[in-house]
């Protein structure tokens, strides 16, 4: 518990509020419809990767940018990060996500709104293939964020930043045809709560937390693994051992781990 009282804890808290505000906000206004015809699916899925790679690059330092529950579920699956700082992170993402779609709803204009960019899944997808599609974008999203932000791979070539964005771009362009490519029960939280409207919205969330977790087990057990005793691993969760890697690496030059 001594983590409430370090101010630093309850910077990065609002950092992951403030991240997720600004990504829903931004991502699902490059959704919306502002004319006939389809969407521009590349459109989509470069601002939902440039918004994420922006807010990796400036508050990757603060909090880790995890801008995502799934994400940040990976993490305490992996014990790099408390189980209270998990908590805090998820409901500031959550309410972060809700106050950038309220955001978005009240500038624009009621005729463009639609359903705000809300997930759906295609008509002709069963609920099984939708939820195996939001495991697979999420998982490889994860397996991304683990790679680059590993510490102990320093001799890598390239941006961070960046690599996170191009896989979540990725993601989009193949998973908005499916299930509107959630990978993020935040970003699919939000605007199902502005419209009121949650069908088939239990998608969003287990098939990306499935996701997570299975990318979290792939790299941290098995492709490049962790070597942590379970009294260590208990140790980070309980707040009282070491959170690594919390924050990526910087770009170009490698930023110090925090200690927490």
């Amino acid at each position: 518990m001594w983590e409430v009282r370090s101010f630093s804890f309850w910077r990065a808290v609002f950092a992951e509020f403030f991240a997720t505000m600004i990504y829903v906000f931004f991502g699902l206004g490059a959704s919306l419809r502002w004319g006939a015809g389809p969407l521009n699916v590349l459109q989509v899925a470069l601002a939902f990767g440039l918004a994420v790679a922006t807010l990796v690059q400036v508050l990757g330092h603060v909090s880790g940018a995890h801008v995502n529950p799934a994400v940040t579920f990976a993490f305490l699956v992996g014990a790099q990060l408390s189980l209270l700082r998990a908590v805090f992170y998820v409901l500031a993402q959550v309410l972060g996500g809700v106050a950038g779609a309220a955001v978005l709803y009240g500038v624009t204009p009621a005729a463009i709104r639609g359903n705000l960019a809300l997930n759906t899944i295609h008509p002709g997808v069963t609920l099984a293939q939708a939820t195996t599609i939001e495991i697979f974008l999420t998982l490889q999203f994860v397996l991304c964020i683990f790679a680059t932000y590993d510490e102990r791979h320093n001799g890598r070539v390239g941006s961070v930043a960046l690599a996170v964005g191009f896989s979540l771009a990725l993601g989009h362009l193949f998973g908005i045809y499916y299930t509107g490519a959630g990978m993020n029960p935040a970003r699919s939280f939000a605007p199902a709560v502005i419209t009121r409207n949650f069908t088939n919205h239990w998608v969003y969330w287990v098939g990306p937390i499935i996701g997570a977790t299975l990318g979290c087990i792939l790299y941290d057990f098995v492709l490049s693994p962790r070597m942590r005793g379970l009294a260590e691993r208990l140790a980070i969760l309980k707040g009282v051992g070491r959170n690594r890697p919390l924050e990526p690496p910087g770009d170009p030059v490698e930023l110090k781990t925090q200690a927490l």
